[in-house]
């Protein structure tokens, strides 16, 4: 059992001592949450066979308030159950590598019946400092939650809050394991290059920590580090301006991150032990070094239910944008964080242009759309073409009153090409519902 686990269950004992005070179970919430996720990956080339999954997930949350004092106690729940109503291609048997699909685990060979997740999370609150120790899901600018699939993926570690200092957000934690998405079993954490799970070096020590400051109501700035031992260390800085104009708003999204080398990853001898980054592996390059940089601006103009958006990124360095990756997917704080690609191979220069529109000013409450297209090239990675595109399509409709109030239908679509791992077109179908029980 590791560490935070076992103070989440020391926290949830205390906590259940003071159930009875009020705070504890007045504040309480919980829900039972739906998701019918279908999913089919055609893959255009011979590179990698086609997946199609289906499957129904069924997730109980549970948050409690805090009991009352200058130390209040409290603790949250997870239970999540996803099953298999279809899975053929990739996902039905396992394929040259043993991976499994893109939504189920393999048993036996072949795409698991179904597979579950369960979580503890327990939380101490002094002011407006909050420390958690457990199943955490981060959403930051050095990590980010991954959900796209049928369950989120978890991890496991401890995190404080603080919100104390008028204007600021201050953050700091350690993750010890991951769940990924289509995973029951926590894992050590790793990066690309160096995540076979047969064969790949894990690290079981993230630590990270942050500040958010609210400058005006117009602007924030954020300043962030991270580290994933032995194998980077991570600055990020970001800008974010709201200007509110005669007609319309106009956003601006700065973002930088600073990436090196750390412990084994550091030395010729521990990148001989499979501490390495996927990257450039030209002459006289030091093969699996972690040395990157990477910057974007994004620019979004809004009027009316429209939005359109503008942006370039680049990245600079022998190897690719780190981040914490098992090979299983994952999320990353990006403008180009699409649905399948990130565009964060070495070198690699991308533009974005986005159109979104809320049907909600011709009377569809609910009804929301969005077009994506993002284009990479100068790729330095060799064994790779040198340019790749991606063009998204997505369409969300949430039933806005009646019956079926908060019932959410979306349909994604994705068009990839370029990058030599496998050309794909790509659909989702997801038809979810939250159920209060509390």
């Amino acid at each position: 059992m590791n560490h935070s686990t076992c103070l989440a269950l020391a926290t949830a004992l205390g906590a259940v001592q003071q159930a009875a005070a009020s705070g504890f179970i007045d504040d309480s919430k919980a829900s039972l949450d739906l998701r019918n996720f279908y999913y089919n990956q055609d893959t255009r080339n011979a590179k990698a066979a086609s997946d199609k999954e289906w499957g129904q997930a069924f997730m109980f949350n549970y948050q409690s308030g805090f009991t009352e004092g200058a130390v209040g106690l409290g603790l949250d729940l997870q239970a999540m159950y996803g099953l298999r109503l279809d899975a053929s291609g990739r996902a039905g048997k396992a394929g040259e590598d043993n991976t499994p699909g893109s939504v189920f685990p393999l048993s036996d060979g072949k795409a698991a019946n179904d597979f579950s997740k369960v979580g503890a999370t327990g939380k101490l609150r002094i002011a407006q400092t909050q420390l958690k120790a457990g199943t955490l899901m981060p959403r930051l600018p050095v990590l980010m939650t991954e959900d796209g699939r049928l369950l989120p993926q978890t991890f496991r570690g401890y995190q404080v809050d603080s919100k104390d200092l008028k204007d600021f957000n201050l953050v700091a934690g350690k993750l010890e394991q991951v769940l990924d998405r289509n995973s029951s079993n926590g894992q050590g954490m790793s990066i690309g290059g160096a995540n076979d799970p047969q064969k790949g070096q894990f690290s079981n020590q993230f630590y990270y920590g942050g500040v958010d400051y609210s400058v005006s109501k117009q602007l924030q700035v954020q300043y962030y580090y991270a580290s994933l031992e032995n194998f980077y260390q991570q600055h990020f800085l970001g800008l974010v301006h709201n200007w509110q104009l005669p007609v319309g708003q106009f956003k601006t999204d700065l973002r930088y991150f600073y990436s090196t080398s750390d412990g084994k990853n550091s030395s010729v001898s521990g990148r001989a032990d499979g501490y390495v980054s996927s990257g450039y592996y030209g002459p006289g390059v030091n093969t699996g070094k972690v040395d990157n940089r990477l910057w974007s601006a994004l620019f979004t103009y809004a009027l009316q239910g429209h939005s359109l958006s503008l942006g370039y990124q680049k990245t600079t360095g022998e190897s690719d944008f780190p981040h914490i990756n098992q090979g299983q997917g994952r999320s990353v704080y990006l403008i180009t964080n699409a649905q399948s690609l990130k565009f964060i191979n070495a070198g690699e220069q991308a533009t974005v242009g986005s159109y979104a529109y809320d049907f909600a000013g011709l009377g569809l409450a609910g009804l929301k759309s969005s077009v994506t297209y993002i284009r990479g090239s100068n790729i330095r990675t060799a064994g790779r073409d040198n340019r790749e595109w991606e063009r998204d399509l997505r369409i969300d409709y949430v039933v806005p009153a009646g019956t079926f109030k908060g019932l959410g239908l979306t349909w994604r679509s994705a068009v990839l090409r370029g990058n030599d791992s496998a050309d794909k077109d790509e659909t989702r179908l997801i038809v979810s519902y939250s159920i209060p029980l509390m």
